[in-house]
């Protein structure tokens, strides 16, 4: 149960406080619905093919997402401010650790989420233009560690990141409205699947017998099939960083996690039921736009129009809600003086980060230019799983070092609600290093990168 009491007013940043708990709720979802739903059942049916362990995916990457939602909730409520975990992770833990956080989103898991759902708006694009697809390959450039080839699709994709970090430097208010109407645009088209999956006369009932397909390490197999589950859950956190926008953080931030999780996770079983009753196990195996195919199955190419424009809304209004908060994590730790000093800087006019908005644009061009989809939310789920497990140890940390700071909420079910965060995401990330080593090093070798960069930030 939620519980609120009286705590003074966060201190002014100089940003704009306007966001409310209905915009909050909307930048939830806003932040989590990009590509993910729409591009990796299929794949995790190649890895799984069982309806039943699929559906029990997604089930198990909500409860995931929702404990930690109320794990993170009681922090947000006692540091009300920009930067969010990076924050909670400074208080708790001291600032290397938190410096590493910030420096592995800059680097890592947000600047590379960023990229990966720019890739993914861009494949859907070309749906309606094929010259500008991933199979359209612009130019190679052999280098010592393989072939870079960069697709028109990847260029696409930098044009979006830089049209969108254009309408959040210009004012938090208008990055606002952008997400809100993308958001309900993007919520509409998702209900619609399942809708027409009752409505057709192609569905049919997918075989949930035998539960465990006849497959060499199913357990492993589930794993690798929980990393993309909890790609399409991943950006939960992106609301704590804009804490210093709202206009009543220590009460709406833990009910906007709460309620936007909530609703996230009865809309992915739903539509991944639709996906399910659309096609056959055998024919969504491998399929990279799985929703383009179901709704096709369920009425035709009027339906796969539908989701291409669908898909195009939503991982554009993904991308505007993550470029808005990623900025503010910058910005904080610009402010604490572990990143480049520039980015604490407010624009007079627009009362914005713009500084720290560019460098995050930036870095996240450059990664969707060096990279496939699939390589780079692997790339991204690996760093973000661990540090966030990091983060829910927290919580315990602040509750004795921090006794009197005030909690307008405390997490409900404590301490086994964040027992079971910390349980599910240190088992990901051990599958995750088994079963893709080489992204899972990757990330931890840019993670290592960080201390220098620190020691000589502090120097």
């Amino acid at each position: 149960m939620v519980e609120f009491r009286r705590v003074e007013a966060p201190q002014d940043e100089g940003l704009v406080r306007a966001i409310g708990l209905g915009s909050a709720v909307l930048f939830v979802l806003g932040s989590i619905i990009g590509s993910g739903i729409f591009l990796t059942t299929g794949t995790m049916a190649a890895a799984l093919p069982s309806p039943t362990l699929l559906m029990l995916a997604w089930g198990a990457g909500g409860i995931i997402a929702l404990s930690a939602a109320l794990t993170y909730g009681e922090m947000a409520s006692m540091f009300p401010g920009s930067g969010g975990v990076y924050i909670y992770l400074r208080e708790a833990f001291g600032p290397v650790l938190a410096f590493l956080y910030g420096w592995a989103a800059l680097l890592i898991f947000f600047s590379g989420g960023i990229a990966a759902v720019a890739v993914g708006f861009a494949d859907y694009l070309s749906y309606f233009s094929p010259a500008l697809s991933t199979e359209r390959v612009l130019w190679s450039v052999a280098t010592p560690i393989g072939t870079w080839s960069v697709s028109a699709a990847q260029i696409v994709a930098v044009v979006s990141i830089a049209a969108l970090a254009a309408i959040n430097y210009i004012g938090v208010r208008s990055g606002n409205r952008v997400n809100v109407v993308l958001t309900i645009a993007k919520v509409g088209g998702l209900a619609a699947l399942p809708i027409l999956a009752l409505l057709s006369s192609n569905a049919a009932t997918p075989q949930w017998v035998p539960v465990v397909p006849d497959i060499a390490r199913p357990v492993a197999a589930f794993g690798v099939a929980m990393i993309a589950v909890l790609w399409a859950n991943d950006a939960w956190y992106c609301v704590t960083w804009i804490a210093g926008e709202m206009r009543n953080p220590q009460r709406d931030l833990p009910r906007a996690l709460i309620t936007g999780i909530a609703l996230l996770t009865i809309i992915y079983l739903v539509v991944n039921l639709a996906y399910l009753y659309a096609l056959p196990i055998d024919q969504l195996k491998g399929v990279s736009r799985v929703g383009e195919r179901a709704a096709t199955a369920l009425v035709g190419s009027s339906g796969a129009v539908f989701v291409a424009l669908t898909v195009v809304v939503s991982t554009f209004g993904c991308n505007n809600a993550a470029i808005l908060a990623g900025a503010r994590l910058l910005f904080a730790m610009a402010r604490d003086g572990v990143f480049l000093p520039v980015a604490a800087r407010v624009h007079p006019v627009y009362r914005t980060p713009h500084l720290a908005i560019l460098a995050l644009a930036t870095w996240s061009s450059m990664l969707a230019l060096s990279g496939s989809y699939e390589q780079l939310f692997t790339y991204v789920m690996f760093a973000s799983s661990l540090l966030h497990m990091l983060g829910a140890f927290a919580v315990f940390r602040l509750r004795r070092t921090h006794p009197d700071t005030p909690r307008p909420y405390r997490v409900w079910g404590y301490p086994f609600v964040p027992i079971v965060y910390i349980v599910a995401s240190g088992a990901l990330v051990i599958n995750t290093l088994a079963e893709r080593p080489t992204e899972s090093l990757a990330g931890l070798g840019f993670l290592a990168l960080g201390l220098p960069v620190y020691w000589y930030s502090k120097k």
